[in-house]
C-alpha cells in the first residue's frame, strides 16, 4: 500500500525529516507521534500530494510520489481518505450537501448512488439521522464523525488521519479511534494516523514510529 525510501523532507527550507524509509501493508495500522510542530503534517501532506516530494522515492496507493503533478493529485487521492484535526468542513451547508458536493467534485453523478452512498456513510459513523444538520450546529465529536465519513465516500484503500483527536476531550477521542479502528478493520483499509496524544497511543496499540531528531523511530 505505501513504500517510503530515503525520504527527506524540507519546511521553509528547514530540513525537518532525513532518510527516512517505512512501508505499510493492506489492513494495517500504522501510528506516527511525536510532538506539534516536529513534521508529522508535513509528512502526512507529502503522502498526499500537497506537498512535493523533493528527496527520496516513495509510493502510494500504486502512485509514485516522485512523479506526482496537479494533474494526477485527484486520481492519486480518490484512493485515499484524508481526516482533519479542524474538520475542513463547509460551514454554508449542512452534512449531507458536505458528502454531496465531494462525491460530485470526484466525478459521481448518478444521484441515485449518490444518495445510497451518503446513507452508507452516515450509518457506519453512527449519524444516520444527521444528515439535515449543519456543520456548525454539531458538536466536536460530530464534526470528526462527519470529517470521517467524507473520508470514506470513495471506499480508499488508505486513511491518512491527521491528528483526529486533537481538538476532542479524552472521551470523545477515544470514540473516534475506535470507530477509526472499527472502519478500518471492516474494511480492509490501511490507516496512517499522526498525533501528539501519548494517552490515545497506549490505549490503541497499533505498530507505531515516533518522531525523534528527525528520523522516525520504532520502539518495542
Amino acid at each position: 500500500m505505501l513504500t517510503a525510501q530515503n525520504l527527506s523532507l524540507f519546511k521553509d527550507d528547514k530540513k525537518i525529516f532525513s532518510d527516512l524509509g517505512f512501508s505499510v501493508s493492506i489492513n494495517s495500522a500504522l501510528i506516527i507521534k511525536g510532538r506539534n510542530g516536529c513534521g508529522k503534517s508535513s509528512l502526512l501532506k507529502t503522502l498526499y500530494g500537497e506537498l512535493a516530494l523533493q528527496h527520496g522515492t516513495g509510493s502510494v496507493v500504486g502512485f509514485d510520489l516522485k512523479d506526482m503533478d496537479w494533474k494526477k493529485v485527484p486520481f492519486l487521492r480518490r484512493n485515499l481518505g484524508v481526516v482533519f484535526q479542524d474538520f475542513q468542513l463547509l460551514t454554508d451547508r449542512n452534512v449531507h450537501e458536505n458528502l454531496k458536493f465531494v462525491l460530485k467534485a470526484t466525478g459521481w453523478q448518478d444521484e441515485k448512488l449518490m444518495e445510497q452512498k451518503i446513507d452508507d456513510v452516515l450509518n457506519k459513523v453512527g449519524l444516520q439521522n444527521k444528515g439535515f444538520k449543519m456543520t456548525y450546529e454539531m458538536s466536536g465529536g460530530e464534526q470528526q464523525r462527519v470529517d470521517i465519513a467524507r473520508a470514506m465516500l470513495n471506499s480508499p484503500k488508505m486513511i491518512l488521519a491527521d491528528e483526529p483527536t486533537g481538538s476532542l476531550d479524552p472521551e470523545t477521542s477515544d470514540e473516534i479511534m475506535q470507530l477509526l479502528f472499527q472502519i478500518a478493520k471492516e474494511d480492509g483499509t490501511a490507516i496512517i494516523m499522526a498525533t501528539h496524544d501519548y494517552m490515545v497511543v497506549n490505549k490503541f496499540p497499533a505498530r507505531t514510529l515516533t518522531t525523534e531528531g528527525g528520523r522516525l523511530v520504532e520502539k518495542g
